[in-house]
């Protein structure tokens, strides 16, 4: 069970870790492929899952933790086929709000993305070809599996992408710790469609990024800090830039 989920471009299963993932896997329509639980969390599926007993198994904790290799042997860890991916094409077309990630890899950062977008209105989040997996094992911890909420689809050319959005009228905001850049509380944007564009923590966006989108943003900080977690800087952004 442990290999199969860290590719970035995701297998044809995932994890799902906890009875709160595994309940919001099965409400997303996800199908279990089966799920080994502790008698505690036996009982917290036959709450949610009627038809339980078809794919669990009862483990005792250190077949558990040898299983999964997770070293924590959690009260129900579950395994299920992954969802047929959005198109690209039908998301791009319909999104309001949308969240593009450009070469962040770390799967907590994608998980913490995915929930703070999700919880703030944002309905939609398109990743490059080096990105993380939102249904990532850790990626869906993090995010509470709030991921499930969150439509995603896969860019696979970033420039072309956010030169298309911009051709239909959609905003795009590229975040940059940059002092040039237009501070997030002085920021006004018309269209109410627009994309939120975040690169990796340790270069940030490409030049050529930056320049493809309309709005340069930065958020205000102490000096004395050059910048924020991705995660942080995209709870920030999503609250104050979503109307």
């Amino acid at each position: 069970m442990t290999g199969v989920i860290q590719r970035r471009n995701g297998g044809p299963l995932f994890i799902a870790e906890g009875d709160l993932v595994t309940q919001r896997a099965l409400d997303a329509g996800c199908e279990p492929v089966a799920v080994l639980c502790s008698e505690k969390g036996e009982a917290r599926l036959a709450v949610f899952a009627p038809d339980y007993e078809r794919y669990s198994y009862l483990a005792s904790e250190d077949l558990r933790r040898e299983i999964t290799g997770l070293g924590v042997p959690l009260d129900v860890i579950s395994l299920f086929k992954r969802p047929e991916p959005t198109n690209i094409d039908t998301l791009s077309a319909s999104f309001t709000r949308g969240v593009l990630v450009d070469h962040v890899d770390n799967p907590v950062n994608i998980g913490s993305l995915a929930r703070n977008a999700a919880a703030l209105g944002w309905d939609a989040l398109f990743l490059d070809e080096d990105s993380g997996d939102p249904l990532a094992r850790r990626a869906l911890r993090v995010s509470m599996g709030n991921a499930f909420h969150m439509p995603h689809a896969r860019v696979a050319n970033v420039l072309a992408f956010i030169t298309a959005l911009h051709s239909v009228g959609v905003a795009t905001i590229a975040l940059t710790p940059s002092v040039d850049a237009t501070p997030m509380g002085e920021v006004c944007i018309a269209s109410a469609r627009r994309l939120l564009v975040f690169g990796s923590e340790r270069d940030g966006l490409t030049d050529d990024v930056i320049a493809a989108c309309a709005h340069r943003v930065r958020i205000e900080m102490n000096e004395e800090v050059d910048s924020l977690n991705v995660a942080a800087a995209s709870a920030v952004a999503c609250y104050t830039l979503r109307r």
